[in-house]
């Protein structure tokens, strides 16, 4: 499972020109399901992201988890970070779970997300053409991959 973290000021994701979710200040997380991927891989990511320290203390280090902000998340599916550009020009998304096994393990990460959360997580829709906004604040924008835990 990939998570592409950005820590951002605000974001929304609208589907159809409606706003399906928005946050204030917090992380946006856009998720990639692999085939491979399983609920041991929800478990330390939603550990590792909830723990993650990128918002800056009163020093301006970055010090402070979003749990320690009260910031908020946005979870958006991203089936396209699981793209392979190795042949080609065109990506191949064959290492990309199918909708019938990533819509759960999605809607499992946000469960499992909110069920440790305090802050507002909101989300877009898995598989829709979504419009995501957002203001970057840094940038602050962080890969990870729970198959790669170094």
């Amino acid at each position: 499972m990939r998570l592409l973290v950005q820590r951002v000021s605000e974001a929304s994701v609208k589907v159809e020109g409606n706003i399906k979710g928005e946050i204030n200040h917090g992380l946006l997380l856009f998720v990639g399901i692999g085939e491979d991927d399983s609920k041991e891989d929800i478990d330390w990511l939603v550990k590792k992201v909830t723990g993650l320290r990128i918002f800056s203390d009163e020093a301006g280090k970055m010090n402070l988890s979003v749990t320690d902000i009260n910031g908020e998340y946005l979870v958006i599916s991203q089936f396209t970070l699981h793209a392979s550009t190795k042949k080609g020009n065109r990506p191949s998304y064959i290492k990309a779970a199918r909708p019938e096994q990533a819509i759960p393990l999605y809607e499992l990460f946000i469960k499992q997300l909110k069920s440790v959360q305090s802050q507002k997580v909101a989300s877009g829709i898995f598989g829709a053409d979504m419009k995501v906004s957002l203001i970057n604040d840094g940038p602050v924008t962080i890969w990870i991959d729970s198959k790669n835990k170094q």
